[in-house]
C-alpha cells in the first residue's frame, strides 16, 4: 500500500512538472523577440539625426530624463511608448533608430525603429519637412528582414519577422502640419475624402508589412489634437480651451482606423491588428490630470509651454519646468514621458478585433 501510494505521488508529481515545462514551453514560443516600430515624432527615436531636415530632437532640454541626460532624437523628455513596450516584454528598455550607424544588426535583431518625425500617412506630409516617408520606412523594413536573414539565416530571421510586436504610430502630422494648416491638400479633398485617404494610406501600409511577415500589428489612433497645448493656444473661439473643431476630426478619423482594423483581421490570413484608442486615454489624463500623478495638462514643460516645440524648445530651455513628470506634454505639441509610459500600457493591453 506504501508502495503504491508513493507512486502515486511520483506520478502527480511528474504530472506537475509536465504542466510547468508545457507551460514554459509556451510561454517562450509566445515571447515577442522584437519591437518594430513605424511613424512619426511620437515613434522616432533618432532616425532624423541622420537625415536632411530641421526637424530633430537632438538638442536639450529634450532627452534631459533620458538615461545620461542625452538628447538621443526623441522629442520628449525622456523615453517614448515604444520603448516602454519593448521593456515591458523583456526586451531592451530603448529601442534603437535604424538610421543610426552606430547600431549593428544583432542589436536591431531586438528591437528598431523605422519612425521619422514629421512623416504621416501621406507623403506629402513627409514632403514639408523633409521626413522619411512611410512607404520608405517599410522599404527600410525590407532591407532590416534582409539583413537579418544574412546575420541570422532564414529560420531565425523569419522568427523575428512573424512574431514581433509592430506599431505604427502615425497620422497627426497630416492634420497638424499639412491638411488644417497648407492649402495643397485642400486643393484636392474635402476634409472627409482627405480621412478616406489617410485610411486608405494605412491599410496599404499594415498590408505591405503583412505580405512580408508581420501579424502582431498595433494601430494607435489619433490623440484629441484640439487639446494640445499649441492648439489651445491657437484656438481663436475659446483660447486657451481645447479647440472642438480638432478634435473632431480626430475622433472621425478614429472611427474609420478602428473599422479598417476589424477589416483587416478578417482579410489577412494570421493579422492580429488591434486599434488603440489614444483619444480616450488623453482625454481622461486632460479633464483629471490628478487621477494619473499629473499636475499640469494644459501647458508643455517646455519653454513657456504655450507654443514651443522642436527648436522653440532649446531658445527658451531657460523657462522649462523642473519636473516633467507632472506635466502631460512635455512641448506643446508632444508627451511627456510619464504620458508615453501611458501609452505604452494601452499598447500593451489592446486586444485584436477579431472577426473570425
Amino acid at each position: 500500500m506504501a508502495l503504491l501510494q508513493r507512486m502515486e505521488v511520483l506520478l502527480a508529481m511528474g504530472l506537475v512538472m509536465m504542466q510547468l515545462l508545457l507551460r514554459g514551453a509556451a510561454a517562450a514560443a509566445g515571447k515577442v523577440p522584437a519591437v518594430i516600430v513605424f511613424g512619426d515624432s511620437t515613434a522616432d527615436t533618432g532616425n532624423n539625426n541622420f537625415i536632411q531636415t530641421l526637424f530633430k530632437g537632438n538638442y536639450p532640454p529634450y532627452g534631459r530624463d533620458f538615461a545620461g541626460g542625452v538628447a538621443t532624437g526623441r522629442l520628449s523628455n525622456g523615453r517614448l511608448a515604444a520603448d516602454f513596450v519593448s521593456e515591458a516584454l523583456g526586451l531592451p528598455p530603448v529601442v534603437p533608430a535604424y538610421l543610426d550607424p552606430g547600431h549593428g544588426i544583432h542589436r536591431l535583431a531586438s528591437g528598431v525603429s523605422f519612425a521619422s518625425a514629421g512623416s504621416g500617412l501621406d507623403d506629402v506630409t513627409a514632403q514639408i519637412l523633409s521626413a522619411v516617408t512611410l512607404p520608405r520606412q517599410i522599404h527600410h523594413f525590407k532591407e532590416y528582414k534582409a539583413r537579418l536573414r544574412r546575420a541570422k539565416g532564414d529560420a531565425a530571421a523569419n522568427h523575428t519577422v512573424t512574431h514581433s510586436l509592430y506599431i505604427f504610430s502615425v497620422g497627426a502630422s497630416d492634420f497638424l502640419g499639412n491638411y488644417l494648416l497648407y492649402p495643397i491638400r485642400r486643393r484636392r479633398f474635402t476634409l472627409p475624402e482627405y480621412e478616406a485617404y489617410l485610411v486608405g494610406a494605412a491599410e496599404a501600409a499594415v498590408r505591405a508589412v503583412h505580405g512580408l511577415g508581420a501579424r502582431r500589428v498595433r494601430v494607435l489612433g489619433l490623440p484629441p489634437l484640439g487639446c494640445l497645448p499649441l492648439l489651445r493656444t491657437l484656438n481663436l473661439d475659446g483660447p486657451g480651451s481645447c479647440s472642438r473643431r480638432h478634435n473632431m476630426v480626430a475622433l472621425r478619423f478614429n472611427r474609420r482606423l478602428r473599422a479598417l482594423a476589424w477589416k483587416l483581421n478578417f482579410e489577412l490570413p494570421g493579422a492580429q491588428v488591434a486599434y488603440v484608442d489614444q483619444y480616450r486615454l488623453f482625454e481622461a489624463m486632460t479633464d483629471r490630470p490628478w487621477e494619473y500623478g499629473f499636475e499640469n495638462s494644459v501647458r508643455g514643460c517646455c519653454g513657456t509651454g504655450y507654443v514651443e516645440a522642436g527648436v522653440l524648445c532649446s531658445l527658451n530651455s531657460a523657462l522649462t519646468c523642473d519636473n516633467a513628470d507632472k506635466h502631460v506634454f512635455f512641448d506643446a505639441v508632444h508627451p511627456s514621458e510619464r504620458a508615453y509610459e501611458m501609452v505604452a500600457k494601452a499598447i500593451l493591453n489592446a486586444t485584436p478585433h477579431m472577426l473570425k
